[in-house]
């Protein structure tokens, strides 16, 4: 008697989702095409970003996937590909690297389910389930007030934690890109360390700065499933010179609370898709850089290093020459603004290569040690 043949259940219609299924017929042959950002306004024209992708099949318990995106090489930054190895768990807390390889833009995930379902994803999703709980958490601590800074597009809230009572200002921004899900992760292990009642560092932060913190700018595009923009199409990190009610007000919001507590040090975090390593992207191109922000910036970077060897400064952005910077971008436009420092945290899709793990990559858990290793070099920056 012959076995029933497989059938594939292949869905994205939940938090962050996004996959499209060409044909999965065949287990040993999935077609699927990672579905766009809806369009967007670059120098170079309109455009729709994608890269991210996050699904889940079922009924391929023991049975050998290979599941193909065809449309790989026609995503965001297609070099990212290279060297790249996708996400997937049983449980949607434990995610491992499973074998993923590219060729003539597409790409190949082959994997054997030992479960009924599996989710696999571009990196290890934050879900907003988990961020309420982030913000409920947070909320219930003697050391933060929730002070929301409006709604997005969608009418979703758009917190901002307040931490300590120093005169310093700080804001600690995450997450403005949506698919970069490794920023929410470094925020909860940040989070959780700057409101320790036994870390004696974190106190000595809290009593030097006020910190204005936004875990996730951008929670309409991570629900929608997009790697940049918001619901509107709007990449926001490219909003910050002139944002706009109708279009961005996630970036309107926050600038404008930041011209009213004014800002002394302003940290955006993010992730990059194609190197593999944790940097600092600075603000050295701007028309008002100063050799008190160069010395603060090089200080910054340091003790950075210091704190957490998984950070490093050999590999990054090319500097931008002097007065030549993108001003639309929060770090450049922060830093002009007010003459502060101001910087871009980047993390890797793929794994750190200084200290690589071949199971699970660059990781949550590595996230959230990087996230909690920044209380030194904000401490020292402030002091």
């Amino acid at each position: 008697m012959y076995p029933p043949a497989v059938q594939l259940l292949i869905s994205s219609q939940f938090d962050s989702g996004n996959i499209e299924v060409i044909d999965a017929t065949d287990p040993a042959d999935v077609q699927l095409r990672i579905r766009p950002d809806p369009p967007t306004s670059t120098p170079r024209g309109v455009v729709r970003f994608f890269q991210w992708f996050h699904f889940r099949v079922a009924g391929a318990r023991g049975v050998p996937l290979t599941l193909r995106i065809m449309n790989a090489g026609e995503a965001a930054y297609p070099d990212a590909w290279e060297g790249y190895q996708a996400v997937a768990s049983t449980d949607r807390e434990h995610w491992l690297r499973v074998n993923t390889t590219y060729e003539d833009g597409v790409l190949t995930i082959e994997h054997t389910p030992q479960g009924d379902a599996i989710w696999f994803a571009y990196f290890a999703p934050f879900a907003l389930d988990r961020h309420a709980d982030l913000i409920g958490w947070c909320a219930e601590s003697d050391f933060a007030r929730l002070a929301p800074l409006g709604t997005t597009l969608d009418g979703r809230s758009l917190d901002r934690l307040v931490v300590g009572s120093g005169p310093a200002v700080a804001w600690i921004i995450a997450r403005q890109h949506p698919g970069e899900s490794m920023a929410s992760w470094w925020m909860e292990g940040f989070l959780t360390r700057l409101l320790d009642p036994d870390d004696a560092l974190a106190a000595k932060l809290r009593g030097l700065a006020t910190l204005h913190i936004v875990p996730h700018m951008n929670p309409d595009g991570s629900f929608r499933g997009h790697l940049r923009t918001n619901a509107a199409g709007a990449n926001l990190n490219r909003e910050w010179a002139t944002p706009s009610a109708e279009r961005s007000p996630e970036v309107l919001l926050t600038r404008e609370a930041m011209d009213e507590t004014g800002v002394d040090v302003c940290l955006d975090v993010h992730g990059d898709e194609e190197l593999p390593y944790n940097f600092i992207a600075g603000a050295e191109g701007i028309p008002g850089w100063t050799a008190a922000q160069a010395r603060d910036l090089a200080r910054f970077l340091d003790d950075y290093e210091r704190s957490n060897p998984d950070f490093q400064q050999v590999h990054g952005y090319p500097i931008d020459p002097p007065g030549t910077a993108n001003l639309t971008i929060c770090t450049t436009q922060i830093a002009e603004r007010f003459g502060c420092l101001s910087v871009t945290l980047e993390m890797p899709f793929k794994d750190n290569a200084n200290r690589p793990d071949p199971d699970a990559g660059w990781s949550p858990e590595r996230c959230r040690q990087l996230g909690a290793s920044i209380i030194e070099p904000l401490v020292q920056a402030i002091a």
